[in-house]
C-alpha cells in the first residue's frame, strides 16, 4: 500500500507498517529539521515536506495518492501537562489534516494522540472523519501493551473508508460488509473467551480478579499468568526476566536492531540517559524526538490488522 506520513517525527509509522509488510511510505512531513534528518537518513529516496498547511492549501498538487494515511499531529492543545487551549492553541492543525483526508481520500487514517485528547477535541476529530464516510474508533493502547517498561497511554484512532468503497482497495461492497461481519464476530468471540480488559492493567474487576480485590486487598499474580499488571510495571518479574532472557537470545544468535524487534517483538535493552551528559551529539534534539514519537511495535500491530483485513477473502 501507498503510505503518506503526516507529522512523522522519527518514522515510526512508517517503521512499524514496513514491519508488518503493509506499505511503503511514498511522502514524510514534519516542521523540526533533526526530524526530518532522519527520516532522510533512514528513507533517503521518499519525499519530505517541512509543514502540513501548505500540503493543506494544494494537496491534489503536493500530496501523491494514496491508500493509507497516518499523523501523529501536535498533542500541545490537548495535553494535560500544558495549557489545553485547545482550538485557540496555534499548533492545533488537525483542520489542515482532514483537508488532506477529504482531497486523497484514503482507504485507511491511522492518528496518534496523547490521553488528554479523550476529554478535549477527539470528539470534532471523530465526527469530522463521519461526515466524510469514514467508520472510525479511538483505542487506549498503552506502550506497555507492546511490552514496553513504561505505561505512556495514547489514542490511536482507526478510520476505514466505507463512504467510497472503490478506494477500500477496489473491494465491492458485499466483500468489505462480510469481512467486518466477520471482524466483528472474531471479536466478539475473543471477548467471550478473555473476559477482561487487557489494555487497561489497572482495572479492577467485579469478581475481585484484578489487580486489587473488591476490599482493597493486594491480589498475588498467579504463575505464567501474562496479562497481571504487576507482571507489566515490575521489572523485576519472572515475566520481564523472561523477555530479557528472550531479547538476549537474539542478539546472541545475530538478530540485531530492527530485525530483532521484528521477529522477537521484544524491546532492546535501552541505554540509561542521565540528566547531564557530556559527549552525546544532538542530546536535546534526540530527547525532543523519542518524547514526540510513537510506539513503533503497536504501529505494527496495526498495521498487520488492516493487512488481514486487506487480504482476507
Amino acid at each position: 500500500m501507498r503510505h503518506v506520513d503526516l507529522c512523522s517525527g522519527i518514522g515510526g509509522f512508517a517503521l512499524g507498517f514496513e514491519w508488518a509488510e503493509l506499505s511503503k511510505p511514498v511522502l514524510f512531513c514534519d516542521i523540526e529539521p533533526w526530524s526530518r534528518e532522519i527520516l532522510r537518513k533512514h528513507w533517503p529516496d521518499v519525499p519530505i515536506a517541512d509543514d502540513v498547511k501548505e500540503l493543506a492549501n494544494d494537496p491534489d498538487g503536493l500530496v501523491p495518492d494514496c491508500d493509507i494515511l497516518t499523523a501523529g499531529y501536535p498533542c500541545q492543545p490537548f495535553s494535560l501537562a500544558g495549557e489545553r487551549r485547545g482550538t485557540e492553541d496555534d499548533r492545533h492543525i488537525w483542520p489542515f489534516i482532514l483537508a488532506i483526508v477529504q482531497a486523497k481520500r484514503p482507504a485507511w487514517c491511522v492518528f496518534e494522540n496523547v490521553y488528554g485528547h479523550v476529554s478535549m477535541g477527539l470528539d470534532e476529530v471523530l465526527s469530522d472523519l463521519e461526515g466524510e464516510g469514514y467508520a472510525a474508533r479511538p483505542f487506549i493502547v498503552p506502550a506497555c501493551a507492546a511490552d514496553a517498561p513504561h505505561r505512556r497511554d495514547r489514542v490511536w484512532i482507526i478510520a476505514r473508508n466505507v463512504g467510497d468503497t472503490r478506494r477500500a482497495s477496489s473491494k465491492s461492497r458485499g466483500d468489505i460488509k462480510a469481512r467486518e461481519k466477520a471482524i466483528r464476530s472474531a471479536a466478539t468471540s475473543h471477548h467471550k473467551r478473555s473476559g477482561k480488559d487487557v489494555a487497561h492493567t489497572s482495572r479492577l474487576h467485579s469478581d475481585g480478579s484484578g489487580e486489587h480485590s473488591q476490599q482493597g486487598q493486594r491480589q498475588e499474580p498467579q504463575s505464567g499468568d501474562s496479562s497481571c499488571s504487576d507482571n507489566v510495571a515490575d521489572t523485576d518479574s519472572k515475566r520481564w526476566k523472561g523477555q530479557w532472557s528472550k531479547r538476549h537470545d537474539a542478539k546472541q544468535t545475530g538478530l540485531c536492531g530492527r530485525e530483532a524487534q521484528r521477529k522477537t517483538h521484544f524491546w532492546l535493552a535501552e541505554p540509561a540517559v542521565g540528566r547531564v551528559a557530556n559527549g552525546i551529539p544532538r542530546r536535546v534534539d534526540r530527547l525532543r524526538g523519542l518524547g514526540n514519537a510513537i510506539v513503533p511495535q503497536i504501529a505494527m500491530r496495526i498495521g498487520e490488522t488492516i493487512k488481514q483485513c486487506e487480504t482476507r477473502p
